[in-house]
């Protein structure tokens, strides 16, 4: 039976569906004006969709959520109500003086305080929460967000109630470079809506590739990230290199904004090989593309907890990764999937092709992988016990 990393026992100290709570949520940025920047990339992270999601989410079981960000254009509101989300803009050079003005007036009723990343001015936040008795937890969706004590700042983020870790790599990290207690550390994925990730069968698998032109029999493979090179996307082109001599007729469809220069270097790898890459871009909606596919490939070389694995595992897809902090959370190998060194291209075309070989394979990897993200990463698993976590 696989090891579940996400099923560390979480005690619970009080019933928070009876005990409504206000919730400050500090993040760097909440992206607003264009939606891509000039080379292409889309302007919002995956930290303020995580801080979204999560805010209408406590919402929804209650809880009153203020979002304390950056304002960083002159056209935008100091503050407004963002879906039931009161959203505050703080303004530089000022911002500290800022939040402890708020927190004391008209924010004076927050009961405790949410910070994802470490944005600098959330360190004002630990301060006050320390001065009034209030708990404060720290998020770290990513890697590079991992801190050592080197600094003021870093010394006070060193000082939360209690941590989030998405990932064993990052709770690792807490530990070893910013000297967190492990009994203060959590480990509990950002989490998805598995509800708008139906797992797929057949003949939803058959009707999506007769209406994107592709005989059913053709096997495809997805990607589905940023077009950028962290995510491996030169390996992905090695990949596919490889792949297509020994699968003439298989499609790669790659889904995702990104970096412009990149997306027509996929478009001329394409043009080489037949026609058998379809560079699709952003979309707002890719669950027909996590349906239509039969294996999803992520070649990232560093990660958090990636939100497109979580989605393609939900929708029934066995999967082939990067051997990287994140992806070993989710990915056993020869389980529910496979995990590769990241600059393998041979490797992962080796594990591709037994998927694309073996049918009963792939159902079971991809049932066990919808299952695995169901029980452990679904918002209705993992919200209660992150305002759980926010109460202590």
């Amino acid at each position: 039976m696989r090891r579940n990393v996400f099923s560390d026992k979480i005690a619970l100290e009080r019933s928070l569906e009876d005990i409504p709570m206000k919730i400050c949520l500090f993040i760097k940025d909440f992206a607003v004006g264009k939606k891509f920047l000039p080379d292409g990339r889309p302007t919002k992270s995956g930290a303020e969709i995580h801080g979204e999601n999560h805010a209408l989410q406590l919402i929804k079981l209650g809880h009153r959520v203020t979002i304390f960000t950056k304002k960083k254009f002159f056209f935008t509101a100091a503050r407004e109500n963002l879906n039931g989300i009161d959203l505050v803009r703080l303004h530089p050079p000022i911002r500290w003086l800022e939040i402890f003005l708020r927190l004391l007036t008209r924010h004076r009723d927050i009961d405790a305080f949410y910070i994802i990343g470490t944005p600098k001015f959330a360190v004002w936040a630990i301060l006050f929460a320390k001065m009034f008795k209030k708990p404060v937890t720290l998020a770290l969706t990513g890697k590079a967000e991992i801190f050592s004590v080197d600094n003021w700042r870093n010394k006070i983020f060193a000082k939360c109630t209690r941590y989030i870790a998405t990932t064993k790599e990052i709770r690792d990290g807490f530990i070893k470079s910013g000297g967190i207690a492990p009994e203060k550390i959590s480990i509990l994925p950002h989490g998805i809506d598995t509800n708008k990730f139906p797992k797929s069968n057949p003949a939803r698998r058959r009707e999506l590739k007769i209406a994107y032109g592709i005989e059913p029999a053709r096997k495809v493979l997805l990607f589905c990230a940023r077009v950028v090179k962290d995510k491996g996307v030169d390996t992905l082109q090695d990949v596919w290199r490889i792949l297509h001599k020994k699968f003439p007729d298989a499609i790669l469809f790659v889904v995702g904004g990104g970096i412009n220069e990149l997306l027509d270097e996929l478009r001329k790898t394409s043009a080489e090989l037949d026609d058998s890459i379809k560079v699709i871009g952003e979309v707002d909606a890719p669950q027909e593309f996590y349906q239509m596919a039969d294996v999803y490939i992520f070649p990232s070389r560093h990660e958090g907890l990636p939100t497109s694995l979580l989605e393609a595992m939900a929708s029934g897809l066995p999967a082939v990764t990067s051997d990287i902090g994140g992806c070993e959370d989710v990915i056993e190998n020869n389980f529910n999937g496979y995990r590769v060194d990241s600059e393998d291209a041979a490797a992962f075309a080796e594990k591709i092709s037994i998927l694309f070989n073996d049918d009963e394979r792939r159902k079971i990897f991809g049932e066990r992988a919808a299952e695995l993200i169901r029980d452990t990463c679904d918002f209705s698993i993992v919200v209660p016990k992150l305002a759980e976590i926010i109460a202590r």
